[in-house]
């Protein structure tokens, strides 16, 4: 496939690093996009500019490298005819990530993100530094809910012109569609259990499961599979497989909200308790605190939520980690993964599929704090 105008020469799918592959597919996409976006003037073209730089600017590409690893590990091959085309569909999660990054910023009144101002804390600054009228923070916001809304659209856009045949489109259709209805379910059930105070790890193990575990490996292994016309039963091991994993993945951010360098997340230490999330890790410790430390509990209920000092910080680690919590969110993140790998092993994956999953799986639910 011969590069189109301003669209850079492509990295062959079996070359190199899997990360520098999807990103020479994003970027050759979002060249594609300029025809579009230059009529409606310097205002768009510059939000465009800012969606772009926020997706290319780093990441694991953990979801594309699910996808991708799912499409080989049922059979497939990079030299397939196909290949290109499902790369370029496993990439497009990164602007569903992007989605969901933007606006989980707003929503958690976040003010950086992997070390840069989150996207609407940016167009705060450009209201203020022009000093035009009106509120800069309801600008910025409101500037960057459209950027978050235009990353998912362009989702759709690049899937539905990455070059998939008819057979691959309508397997790959209600999996994607389910991703996207998921991620923003999960997104409104944090919501909804932080206003409404929710306190149970049910609670928060349902969030884990359709907030992230469902979006950011079961899906994207789902998808893959489904693109390779995978037989059921893989697809029902991928899915087993994921769901766990991702529910350890983010238990491990949990605890990184809340013990984690911040040269490492890219956020303030603590940002989760400020934030006042409803994670497994705060509802175990106050499932703890509230049968044998009353004083405890109280310091965590009304700590959660507010502008706690680096001092109280360490404090509620201390509380956390002496009532047990953080003992219990490691077991579970070690449960889960041992029942991942379980399901794994006994999959009809290919070999060296399994051995790359593993290898993420364990990456992904690291201690790193």
């Amino acid at each position: 496939m011969s590069a189109g105008p301003g669209t850079p020469t492509r990295q062959p799918v079996g070359a190199g690093s899997l990360v520098a592959a999807v990103e020479d597919r994003l970027t050759g996409f979002f060249a594609t996009r300029r025809e579009i976006v230059e009529p409606l003037g310097p205002v768009f073209t510059a939000a465009t500019e800012a969606l772009e730089s926020f997706v290319l600017r780093g990441g694991k590409r953990t979801r594309p490298a699910f996808a991708w690893t799912g499409w080989l590990g049922a059979g497939r091959d990079p030299e397939d005819p196909q290949a290109e085309a499902v790369l370029t569909a496993c990439s497009a999660l990164e602007l569903v990530q992007a989605c969901a990054l933007i606006h989980d910023d707003i929503i958690d009144s976040s003010r950086t993100r992997r070390g840069f101002p989150a996207v609407h804390v940016d167009y705060e600054q450009r209201h203020l530094d022009r000093q035009w009228v009106g509120d800069a923070a309801q600008y910025g916001t409101s500037v960057a809910i459209l950027i978050g809304d235009l990353a998912l659209a362009w989702a759709d856009d690049m899937t539905r012109d990455a070059g998939l045949d008819a057979g691959a489109q309508a397997r790959f259709a209600p999996v994607w569609a389910a991703m996207r209805t998921e991620v923003l379910g999960g997104q409104l059930l944090d919501i909804h259990g932080e206003a409404g105070g929710d306190e149970s790890v049910a609670a928060a193990m349902r969030i884990n499961r359709y907030k992230t575990a469902a979006y950011t490996i079961e899906r994207p292994l789902h998808m893959g599979a489904a693109l390779a016309g995978a037989h059921p039963e893989l697809v029902a091991a991928y899915r087993e497989f994921g769901t766990d994993i991702g529910i350890a993945f983010q238990l491990r951010d949990d605890l990184l909200g809340v013990f984690g360098d911040p040269a490492v997340t890219g956020k303030p230490s603590g940002d989760d308790l400020r934030e006042g999330k409803r994670t497994v890790l705060i509802a175990e410790a106050l499932q703890r605190a509230d049968q044998t430390n009353p004083s405890a509990a109280m310091l965590i209920r009304t700590s959660l939520g507010t502008d706690v000092t680096p001092e109280q910080v360490a404090d509620l680690r201390t509380v956390l980690t002496d009532l047990g919590a953080v003992d219990a969110v490691e077991q579970r993140i070690t449960s889960l993964t041992e029942q991942a790998l379980t399901a794994l092993d006994a999959s009809t994956a290919t070999d060296d599929a399994k051995r790359q999953l593993r290898d993420m799986a364990l990456a992904a639910t690291a201690r790193a704090y």
